[in-house]
């Protein structure tokens, strides 16, 4: 870890915009493939033998969760899109400025698919009401993972990458490029 901050620190401003890019892309795949399984299995379940006993809710939820997986997946690949149209035009830092937007929409749109996933399948198999409750669960749990961690993390201290810090560069710093 203190070799990679040594050689953060030294990075020219190209550098760290590359690395800030292909960071993203990295995120970007996880996300990617999560989300193409969900839209593919949305995009079949209306064909399945079971669907046309569905209630009027329950499609109206399918249709929320489809088009939001939707939004997600265009968002999510967005990324790429933008690189193909700026490529070799020196502007990776608007890149990365946007295709941070749109990673960012594309991981609320999930959210939202995710929740309403959850909702149609409680639904489908259990009590209105109790599939309300599990829903609302999963999407506290999301929120807590997904935003309120990281959101309430931006602030703290980790002690022991402040003290990797020191060693790197003689005194007490604080990064804020992670």
């Amino acid at each position: 870890m203190v070799a990679e901050k040594s050689r953060i620190k030294n990075e020219t401003e190209k550098q760290r915009w590359d690395r800030n890019f292909a960071d993203l892309l990295q995120e970007l795949r996880v996300a990617q493939t999560g989300i193409q399984i969900l839209f593919a299995f949305l995009l079949t379940l209306p064909f399945s033998s079971g669907f046309p006993k569905v209630s009027q809710f329950q499609k109206d939820t399918y249709v929320v969760a489809l088009l939001a997986t939707a939004a997600a997946t265009a968002m999510i690949i967005a990324p790429v899109a933008f690189h193909r149209a700026l490529f070799r035009q020196g502007r990776k830092p608007e890149l990365v400025r946007y295709a941070h937007r749109m990673a960012t929409g594309g991981l609320g749109f999930l959210l939202v698919a995710l929740v309403a996933c959850v909702l149609l399948v409680l639904d489908f198999i259990l009590t209105r009401w109790i599939a309300w409750v599990f829903t609302g669960l999963a999407a506290v749990f999301f929120l807590s993972f997904w935003v309120a961690i990281p959101w309430f993390r931006r602030t703290w201290l980790d002690e022991d990458a402040e003290e990797e810090d020191e060693e790197v560069s003689g005194g007490p710093t604080l990064d804020r490029d992670a």
